[in-house]
């Protein structure tokens, strides 16, 4: 996988590619937060789908497109109230949340899940983002009416 983001005035464009199986990558890109669009990019009979998106990749380059390193993410925490080190029940929902959080952050450009912790009465998910205060109200959002929201806050830990 690859992530390439671009500041444009007040918003951050992202674009990224994986592969999806051995004939086809996909493409996606948007404004971060936003959903955005995607594309399958296949191999033909002549042509690697692989050589395909490097040419798109080399373009986004000279567009301005950059990685951001993963030492300027923020670390976003949702946490959760649980009783001493947490039950089995608790671990089963950290790792639905986590996925959920890979999902949401994914599709919006806005980062990742990078795993959890339980133990000491709190459980969280650690999820590392390009704009904190964005992906604070997209998982606000995305958490509302589900059962993940009943998390005890959302906080930066940089």
């Amino acid at each position: 996988m690859l992530k390439l983001y671009r500041k444009d005035a007040e918003i951050i464009n992202y674009w990224e590619t994986w592969d999806k199986d051995d004939k086809t990558g996909l493409i996606h890109w948007g404004i971060v937060g936003e959903v955005g669009q995607s594309e399958e990019i296949k191999s033909g009979l002549l042509s690697n789908f692989h050589k395909k998106i490097q040419t798109i990749i080399n373009k986004k380059i000279e567009e301005g497109y950059r990685q951001i390193d993963i030492d300027d993410h923020y670390t976003l925490l949702v946490e959760y109230l649980v009783e001493g080190m947490g039950t089995a029940e608790d671990i089963d929902k950290r790792t639905r949340l986590q996925n959920k959080m890979d999902e949401v952050l994914g599709w919006t450009g806005l980062g990742h899940c990078d795993g959890g912790s339980i133990g000491s009465d709190t459980m969280e998910v650690c999820c590392l983002v390009v704009d904190f205060n964005l992906a604070k109200t997209v998982i606000e959002r995305s958490l509302q009416n589900t059962e993940f929201a009943n998390y005890t806050r959302i906080y930066n830990e940089n």
